[in-house]
């Protein structure tokens, strides 16, 4: 249990890494279409937001808790049943747990730059109402972050540069 007392949910299911790659997929998909010269600068910065949303839905997940951390946690929760009634119901299949072994988890400067993401993204959104690729990204990083095989890696390489930062920059190190 956290200090707020609200439950960790830190199980991704193979149905929830199914949602989250589909999430990805389909802006991935949508950019590729959209661009002939995918190297250029300008492809690559319409390719940034989308990134950048899910490494920051990856580390929501990684959070330890709070009601940024439940967020996330309830966003995992959804992905997972979402993915597993279509796998089971849709083609078929069986969803395991395909959760990491090892958990990472967030130090104190991790959880400060958490905190200053989040203000970011809430500025960004307040400033543009609502954009379905940040939502798509953040959901698709959420429900990545825990993941033991590759897709799992953006969760397992920004934990440890963003908790290191954080640390430095607030003078923990």
């Amino acid at each position: 249990m956290t200090p707020l007392g609200i439950p960790v949910y830190t199980a991704v299911s193979l149905g929830g890494v199914t949602v989250g790659l589909s999430l990805a997929a389909w802006d991935l998909t949508r950019w590729w279409a959209s661009h002939k010269k995918r190297l250029a600068a300008k492809a690559l910065k319409d390719l940034a937001p989308v990134v950048l949303c899910m490494l920051y839905g990856a580390l929501l997940v990684l959070s330890a808790g709070g009601i940024i951390g439940a967020a996330a946690d309830w966003s995992l929760w959804g992905t997972n049943t979402v993915g597993e009634v279509g796998l089971v119901y849709g083609v078929g299949g069986t969803s395991p747990d395909v959760t990491r072994s090892t958990q990472l988890a967030l130090t104190p400067g991790g959880h400060s730059v958490v905190i200053i993401l989040t203000v970011i993204v809430a500025a960004v959104t307040s400033r543009r109402g609502i954009n379905w690729r940040f939502v798509r990204g953040i959901l698709a990083g959420i429900s990545l972050g825990l993941a033991k095989s590759i897709a799992g890696a953006v969760g397992y390489l920004a934990a440890p540069v963003v908790s290191t930062a954080g640390d430095y920059v607030a003078g923990l190190v």
